[in-house]
């Protein structure tokens, strides 16, 4: 779709978007507790660490008093802490990376039984490079931000939760530090976010457009080259491949700007909480090294997952723009289900009849107007006439590949609103100008579209065709 359609629609709101990506998940519950288990127990004791830290610093009490059996204890647990949580991390990481396999796996082939349920007027519309793009690389992004951001933001939540639970613990003063920092924190990262955001669905349209540009190119070769548009399609290339670098750059610019801000930020607070901290120490005898140097860890903590965060805000941004383009894909409307009322036709006389039948493209633009032919069967009937017509779009109207805006079209006296839409398709041999080309013998060729066709009609077929003697 290219950007003037794609300003025609509502934008979806990021929380929408987010709550259908995780829609995806409630399918693996048990795999989502699981995952969430090892998380908790993993930063629990990347949490209970610092504390650890903290005591063994204090079991140094100067020259000569160093109680080192608890400093070797405490020291000890502190790395037996930090191996099981990394090991936890590491199979925490391995769980997602299935999970996230899985949900790419269920929503590419939704994307796919979907397109081939679109009505033909979608793929006249849409763009066939911006299709695949769809298909492919935003999917590929969602996959991306589920395998990695997933587990960096739900772990983050958890690990600011307990250091700050930690830190009121040793030292509730220096926490007004904070009172500082997050709220810039907060109103910093909102309005770059606010900016970011229509940079990276730019991009992403933009990619589409380069893409359904690139795939015409290549399959029109042949045309290009008899005509001698070499030049032009290049220079065309270059204005598409042009707004997408600039498209590329300017999400990628606005985006990296977050992480190194949001890390100023937080080093601020480092140093604050360095300064006051050293003061408390010299003003409170209840307050020591430990102490401190436990609540500068807990600090570190808490900023971690922060600064991780912005980093991956452009991340996130990027697979928000991609989820909402493959969901605006999966809600366009599928052609009619057949209904009971429906007609089922066994088998066609070939009696057509067109009756004032009214056909346009767009609402504004009619194509057909008030046309009407009849077709006796049996009768040979060729459609001339210049390039715009309508000749094509009689067939795809006979076809059904699009519906009439007013008048009739009828097959052996039913009109086709009223039949299935196989009954219809299935009355009519379609050849198309391009030359298709399908793997396999001829059999398998004749036989295409009829799964259980018996070896006796293919044979039937082929002498009608004049190609027996070829199988």
């Amino acid at each position: 779709m290219n950007d003037s359609q794609a300003q025609k629609k509502p934008r979806m709101k990021k929380s929408t978007v987010v709550l259908r990506v995780l829609g995806y998940l409630k399918e693996h519950k048990a795999t989502l507790l699981l995952a969430a288990l090892l998380a908790m127990i993993s930063n629990i004791l990347a949490l209970t660490a610092p504390s650890l830290s903290g005591r063994a610093i204090d079991a140094i009490v100067g020259k000569g008093q160093v109680k080192f059996n608890e400093v070797f204890l405490f020291s000890s647990l502190m790395l037996a802490c930090y191996a099981a949580a990394a090991l936890l991390g590491f199979f925490l990481s391995l769980i997602m990376i299935n999970l996230s396999r899985t949900v790419v796996y269920t929503m590419r082939k939704q994307v796919f039984n979907h397109l081939s349920d679109l009505p033909v007027g979608y793929f006249d519309k849409n763009q066939t490079g911006d299709i695949i793009s769809r298909l492919t690389y935003d999917i590929d992004t969602i996959n991306a931000s589920l395998s990695n951001d997933v587990i960096q933001i739900s772990t983050g939540i958890i690990t600011v939760t307990g250091s700050l639970i930690m830190m009121f613990r040793y030292a509730p003063v220096l926490m007004l530090i904070f009172a500082v920092t997050i709220p810039a924190l907060i109103i910093f990262t909102r309005y770059r976010v606010k900016k970011v955001k229509p940079l990276f669905r730019a991009r992403s349209a933009k990619l589409g457009e380069l893409n359904g540009y690139t795939e015409e190119m290549l399959s029109g070769q042949k045309t290009i080259k008899a005509y001698g548009r070499e030049e032009v399609m290049i220079s065309r290339f270059e204005e598409h491949n042009e707004q997408a670098i600039d498209a590329y750059y300017k999400a990628d610019y606005q985006g990296s700007i977050v992480g190194p801000s949001v890390n100023f930020i937080n080093n601020l607070s480092l140093s604050f909480i360095s300064m006051f901290g050293a003061i408390l120490y010299l003003r409170n005898p209840a307050f020591t090294v430990g102490n401190l140097s436990s609540f500068v860890l807990y600090s570190r903590k808490f900023s971690g997952p922060i600064n991780e965060a912005a980093n991956i805000i452009s991340e996130i941004q990027s697979a928000t723009s991609a989820a909402e383009r493959v969901f605006r894909l999966l809600d366009e409307v599928p052609e009619p289900k057949q209904s009971q009322e429906d007609i089922v036709s066994d088998s066609t006389q070939g009696n057509i009849e067109i009756k004032n039948v009214n056909f346009g493209y767009s609402p504004n633009r009619l194509v057909l107007k008030d046309i009407s032919i009849t077709i006796p069967r049996g009768s040979t009937v060729a459609v001339v006439g210049p390039t715009g017509s309508g000749k094509t779009t009689i067939i795809n109207l006979l076809m059904r590949f699009y519906d009439i805006e007013s008048g009739e079209i009828r097959i052996d006296g039913s009109n086709t609103k009223d039949m299935t839409l196989d009954s219809v398709r299935a009355s009519f041999s379609m050849v198309l100008q391009e030359t298709w080309l399908f793997g396999g013998t001829i059999a398998d060729n004749i036989s295409y579209g009829v799964e259980k066709a018996s070896r006796k009609n293919i044979i039937r077929a082929a002498k009608a065709a004049k190609i027996h003697d070829y199988i």
